[in-house]
């Protein structure tokens, strides 16, 4: 006997992965804590987070709509200017230190940016430059705006039963007079660059643990109930303006971001990681999961990763699909997932 001898068959390569075909891996996640059916559930993150408030409510969970679209706007409307994408309307959150700026302006922990952008004739805000196509008015108005997301964010994080945040980027763009962090380089999405006062900043494991860190106990201080679930997202980096080739890029930032995952759920016990990067982008998946560009999760992936997910929280949603269905009915078209780091595609 020895202290292998006891362990599950899951434990092992060869039962639970080398001889079993992708949709038939099992217990690949058992969280520490159950969530009920009708918890209040927010998430935010990458692209690929949209994916999971989508599928919270076509599995009738409750997640928390914090920013709802104004009446009278269409559906498509409502969507080009970013409502019911994430829990509020923030735009895609990129990186850690996106995060807790946001957290810290939504709390009133530090002063937030009075910086604006302007095309001549409109005015867009930096850290959600995507978030009204024709953008405001005034500098006024978009302020306005983003005070609406300011108070979703606090109404969510203050009220909310489990936050799901999908880390999407290491690498980020600072502004060197005022340190604010943005999410897009300026000058892609809007704004204009100036290599005087941008500069890029590619954040280090010890940096982004920190900086997670940071939002948890502050998300603590305010909501003590409120568990998170990090996962990373399978979306290989777009470009990278690092010195290295974008693949090995790439492999860096999911590399820190899941050690950083791992190392946040050993120390904190309100945290879970969830493994939607290995369900994707392991070996044994051979790629299947990806579209032809290699970097974009085809509908059946998403099913596959969001099967483990709801498998894991609830025994309660077994009633549902089982996940080895690959049925994509009912999924959004993956036009509709909003991703400005694709843009970058543009400039080469």
């Amino acid at each position: 006997m020895n202290p292998y001898s006891s362990l599950a068959s899951n434990k092992f390569w060869r039962p639970s992965v080398a001889e079993r075909d992708y949709f038939s891996i099992s217990q690949v996640w058992t969280p520490k804590f159950k969530i009920q059916k009708d918890a209040a559930i927010i998430t935010a993150g990458s692209c690929f987070s949209q994916n999971m408030g989508k599928e919270l409510q076509r599995r009738g969970m409750n997640w928390h709509n914090a920013e709802p679209a104004p009446d009278g706007l269409s559906a498509r409307e409502a969507l080009d200017h970013n409502y019911g994408v994430f829990s509020f309307r923030t735009g895609n959150i990129y990186t850690a230190r996106l995060l807790l700026q946001w957290l810290q302006w939504a709390f009133d922990e530090v002063p937030q940016s009075k910086e604006t952008w302007n095309n001549g004739e409109r005015y867009f805000d930096p850290f959600r430059p995507n978030i009204s196509p024709d953008g405001f008015e005034s500098p006024q108005a978009m302020w306005a705006s983003r005070e609406d997301t300011l108070v979703a964010i606090r109404k969510a994080i203050s009220s909310a039963d489990l936050f799901v945040f999908t880390m999407g980027l290491t690498e980020a763009w600072l502004n060197t007079a005022t340190d604010v962090v943005y999410p897009m380089c300026p000058g892609t999405v809007k704004g204009r660059f100036d290599d005087r006062l941008h500069k890029a900043h590619n954040f280090a494991f010890a940096e982004i643990l920190s900086d997670f860190q940071k939002c948890i106990d502050l998300i603590g201080r305010h909501n003590p109930n409120l568990r998170l679930v990090f996962t990373v997202s399978p979306v290989p980096v777009t470009a990278t303006f690092t010195t290295h080739h974008v693949l090995t890029a790439s492999t860096y930032t999911k590399s820190v971001l899941r050690a950083v995952a791992g190392q946040l759920e050993a120390t904190n016990e309100n945290v879970e990681y969830f493994p939607s990067y290995e369900l994707v982008a392991s070996p044994p998946m051979n790629g299947v999961f990806y579209n032809p560009n290699k970097r974009t999760i085809t509908p059946t992936g998403v099913r596959f990763v969001m099967g483990h997910f709801f498998k894991g929280i609830s025994s309660a949603l077994q009633t549902h699909q089982d996940q080895s269905e690959v049925s994509t009915q009912s999924l959004l078209p993956t036009e509709d997932i909003i991703c400005e780091e694709e843009l970058l595609d543009y400039y080469k």
